[in-house]
């Protein structure tokens, strides 16, 4: 089945489902890709962040369901999975600017997000550079923190953990230990369906470990590399950003089933250069 058909049924689950309990695993496996995956690459395509998606679209049923029938605010915050009419009061106003009850008014102004479906858009008016390589399972040693099933979370812990990695010395610590491939320290989203997320800051490395760092095998994989440029972390999310809605989706690769990994090659956050790898395979022919 092809990508944007995927994608585009993985939408039409999560709309069938907005009174119910979403679980984002078979959101995912709709679109051929893992959980983690799936919220990357949907936050990058539609610029939102899956959880504040759904919680748009609820909203906007909610606000139908209240100015065409006499349901109770309360039956209704349970229907769209809010145990308290509080917590249901507090999203419904977040997202319409008026609170549930006075929404039921005539004449009061409301928002409505329409369900998004995905259509494939050529630009490739700017060159990417990558290449395609299979590797073997390689072991890296860092540091790690936990990474929030909700990855809009992440995206404050992991600029954090970097800034007090820096502070600490880690940084410097690593690159001194690094004698395997890749050479760069490593950003790595370890975040498979069975295992705690987790996100390391590490180095390739042989050298045996201290009490400070824990060590992480990288499986084989095959990967898509790509190199850029730019100021941090605006540019790799950029790239990343252009991975999956320029290059991906007519590559005639998925996502693989591996870590994502950042390979910084230059220390200069104003200037940094760098390589996005992701684990892809071939997209079987349906």
């Amino acid at each position: 089945m092809e990508w944007i058909q995927c994608l585009n049924r993985a939408m039409q689950y999560i709309e069938e489902h907005l009174e119910d309990e979403i679980k984002y695993e078979e959101v995912a496996k709709l679109a051929c890709c893992s959980t983690y995956h799936f919220q990357r690459m949907f936050t990058y395509m539609a610029n939102v962040p899956l959880s504040e998606y759904i919680r748009r679209r609820r909203m906007t049923m909610a606000a139908v369901r209240l100015q065409s029938t006499d349901i109770k605010i309360v039956d209704l915050a349970l229907i769209y999975g809010y145990e308290s009419p509080t917590a249901f009061n507090r999203a419904f106003q977040s997202i319409h600017d008026v609170t549930p009850s006075k929404a039921r008014q005539e004449g009061i102004s409301l928002k409505a997000y329409p369900p998004i479906s995905f259509s494939l858009s050529i630009k490739g008016d700017v060159a990417m550079n990558y290449r395609i390589e299979k590797k073997e399972a390689f072991r890296i040693i860092g540091i790690s923190a936990p990474l929030h099933q909700d990855i809009e979370k992440n995206f404050e812990v992991v600029p954090m953990m970097w800034q007090k990695a820096a502070m600490s010395g880690t940084i410097e610590k690593l690159a001194a230990m690094m004698n395997g491939e890749p050479k760069g320290i490593l950003g790595v989203s370890a975040c498979n369906e069975r295992e705690q997320w987790k996100y390391f800051i590490a180095a390739a490395s042989h050298e045996p470990l201290d009490e400070s760092l824990e060590e992480f095998t990288v499986p084989p994989a095959t990967w898509a590399i790509f190199y850029g440029e730019g100021t941090m972390p605006d540019a790799v999310q950029e790239l990343e950003k252009r991975i999956v809605t320029e290059w991906l989706p007519t590559s005639g690769y998925e996502y693989g089933n591996a870590p994502d990994i950042e390979v910084y090659l230059s220390p200069d956050p104003q200037n940094a250069k760098f390589e996005v790898w992701i684990p892809v395979m071939k997209k079987e022919d349906n």
